[in-house]
């Protein structure tokens, strides 16, 4: 009814099977993916890595109960962009979705721009990344199959290099909202982007024990 009132096109699925037998029709048609984890056929955490599987880039909002923390911080690992904790209000889901699309459509948009010259927002020595096409590269290699999250939050980190950021300056700077102190958020993004990043290179993302995280590409070598 809420989503309904936003004049946005709805399809529902009431199982795991076929939430992802719909999603398979058309990988690239959908915008946003809103995912129950207490499903019957095939439960939600199934269902997340079913659809990362097939893309890396739409952006999957997952609906936990309260009294599920292992499984929010399973669903965050294994690539969701946010969660919304039940019971929860309508209108406070419907802002995430929108604050979430708002930040993957921009991206999908720079994405398809075609200038023949690429800006770089950050160059360091061994590292460079561009808002524009939302692409990042350490050592001259991308990494790739960055989430809209794990983009942002490498952008906010890498433009002010060594400077540390606690968890909750990187929720209010990444997420723009409150998550309410859980900071498992931030971590299950970074470890995320961390094995991503080892993919091409050394590790730029470094833990600073009691306080935060900091980008920090000094001890890379040639």
């Amino acid at each position: 009814m809420f989503f309904k009132k936003e004049n946005w096109e709805i399809h529902y699925a009431y199982d795991g099977i076929e939430a992802l037998e719909k999603f398979k029709e058309n990988p690239r048609s959908w915008d946003m993916i809103t995912l129950d984890l207490n499903l019957p056929g095939m439960d939600g955490i199934q269902v997340n890595n079913e659809i990362r599987a097939l893309s890396t880039t739409v952006p999957i909002i997952i609906l936990t109960a309260r009294d599920s923390e292992s499984d929010q911080v399973l669903g965050l690992e294994m690539g969701a962009d946010d969660y919304v904790v039940k019971p929860f209000s309508p209108i406070t889901l419907i802002a995430r979705i929108k604050a979430l699309h708002r930040r993957a459509s921009l991206g999908s948009e720079k994405k398809l721009e075609t200038d023949a010259e690429t800006s770089f927002d950050v160059v360091t020595d061994h590292f460079k990344l561009s808002t524009k096409t939302r692409e990042a590269y350490l050592q001259g290699s991308p990494i790739e199959d960055l989430t809209p999250k794990e983009f942002d939050l490498l952008k906010t980190l890498s433009q002010k290099p060594r400077q540390v950021f606690s968890r909750d300056q990187l929720l209010q700077l990444v997420w723009h909202y409150e998550f309410y102190g859980d900071e498992r958020t931030v971590d299950a993004h970074i470890k995320k982007l961390r094995q991503k990043i080892e993919k091409v290179g050394p590790q730029i993302i470094q833990t600073v024990w009691g306080v935060g995280y900091k980008f920090d590409d000094s001890g890379v070598s040639e």
